[in-house]
């Protein structure tokens, strides 16, 4: 009978544990250590042989480092003789880079695409990707997950739902996700009219909806420096808003983001689990954390068992 196996790389150690605890089943042993020159030497200290073997690596900053960890882990595990190796990558880097916004720059997001194949993955499993489009660059399956649902419940059981509420997506681009948050939440949404300047770099103008007198929620898949975020709250508050908070899936956190949090409106920060916090953003009192990693254990016992996906995706 064919064997289910978990393999963790270095990037979110934390998060491996968890979803191995909440699946039910141990870590495999593997070292993975750096030459003298940085190159990533990995071994799996014991027998994958015709087994099933989910490796679990977010690739989160440093981004080119952890992809490089996984695409040696996913070489020797097919070299190992695995039955199949499903990569879990809970945050997806460089899935920001997903077209060709102007002449001669890449599409990085379907070059990392091929390399996960070339090295080795028969499958990919990710959680709220930048742009839901990004899994046609992948010829094998790949799993989206939602981290919407998770938030919510949560989110409700701390501050309740209803008309209270508004649900505001940061850009248009963000409808759909903000849109099942409200259903969830029972409330009505908005949207922030934004143009971009630049990387990092982004005026909010305007705002489609109202948020007078109410609870604003602002939901997005990604927060980085803040700038976009914490801009866009502003012009919230101006609105009318009565209180702020927002719901973010990856806490990427980088260069001015917690100062930007702090001084902002933003009264508390829900993120998931898919990238580990520094020290800062895990000591602020307006940073809050609920894990995913029960929805990712599920999935890849779903996923092994050749059992359906589908209700994991429902919003209640």
């Amino acid at each position: 009978m064919k064997e289910l196996k978990l393999i963790a790389g270095n990037s979110n150690p934390e998060f491996a544990q968890r979803v191995a605890e909440s699946a039910g089943i141990p870590l495999g042993s593997c070292k993975i250590d750096r030459f003298s020159d940085g190159e990533i030497q990995v071994e799996i200290h014991e027998s994958i042989r015709g087994a099933d073997v989910f490796v679990i690596q977010s690739t989160c900053p440093p981004v080119n480092e952890n992809y490089m960890e996984l695409f040696v882990i996913l070489d020797a595990l097919k070299r190992a003789s695995a039955r199949s190796v499903t990569a879990v990558i809970p945050y997806f880097g460089y899935a920001r880079q997903d077209r060709k916004v102007k002449p001669r720059v890449p599409i990085t997001a379907k070059l990392v695409s091929d390399l996960l194949h070339s090295a080795g993955a028969d499958r990919v499993v990710s959680v709220e990707l930048h742009s839901a489009q990004i899994q046609g660059f992948f010829n094998c399956p790949f799993d989206h997950l939602f981290a919407t649902r998770t938030l919510a419940d949560v989110f409700k059981e701390t501050h309740g739902s209803g008309d209270d509420f508004v649900v505001v997506s940061p850009d248009a681009g963000g409808v759909e996700r903000a849109r099942a948050f409200a259903k969830a939440m029972k409330c009505s949404i908005a949207i922030v009219d934004k143009r971009r300047l630049g990387p990092n770099q982004a005026k909010a103008y305007n705002l489609i909806g109202s948020v007078e007198g109410k609870k604003a929620i602002v939901v997005d898949d990604i927060v980085d420096t803040a700038g976009t975020l914490t801009e866009g709250c502003g012009v919230l508050k101006k609105m009318g808003a009565q209180e702020i908070f927002s719901v973010i899936t990856h806490p990427l956190l980088s260069g001015p983001a917690m100062s930007r949090i702090e001084e902002s409106e933003i009264k508390e920060l829900w993120v998931t689990d898919t990238i580990p916090l520094s020290e800062k953003a895990k000591a602020s009192s307006k940073i809050k954390v609920a894990t995913v990693a029960p929805l990712v254990a599920e999935a890849i016992r779903r996923i092994y068992g050749n059992d359906s996906l589908s209700t994991l995706f429902e919003v209640k």
